[in-house]
């Protein structure tokens, strides 16, 4: 096993894909997430699973259950199952973050460059990991 190991901030400055699945393991996922000015991810809930975000670089909105949280770089969030959650975008540029699900929620190497591509989208995890 190797495992994942590199320069998280580094990779997640430079991802321009509104949704990029790095690392899949079978209880843990880690995506990069890159909103653009005045979007967000949409309003969802994970009645199965965690989530963890942590935002470094731009500014938004992060909004659980109701209630609205300002942030920035070096905030992160966690969204317990069953929790409605939704980020958004208050800034001129875009919103970089990367998030973990437990377990996982996508396929392995999933890659959406925007939005509307990952609206689109019927995939979900089926079990093949990274390694």
């Amino acid at each position: 096993m190797k495992g994942f190991v590199a320069d998280i901030e580094a990779m997640t400055e430079k991802n321009a894909d509104f949704r990029r699945v790095l690392y899949t393991g079978k209880q843990l996922q880690l995506v990069l997430m890159s909103i653009p000015p005045r979007q967000d991810i949409g309003e969802e809930v994970h009645s199965d699973r965690d989530q963890f975000f942590t935002v470094e670089a731009g500014k938004g909105e992060f909004w659980i259950d109701g209630t609205m949280t300002q942030i920035r770089d070096d905030f992160a969030m966690v969204v317990p199952a069953g929790a409605r959650h939704n980020i958004r975008n208050t800034g001129e540029k875009p919103l970089k973050l990367y998030t973990l699900y437990g377990p996982p929620e996508h396929e392995d190497g999933t890659v959406q460059a925007t939005k509307a591509d990952a609206m689109a989208s019927k995939e979900h995890f089926a079990g093949r990991t990274s390694e």
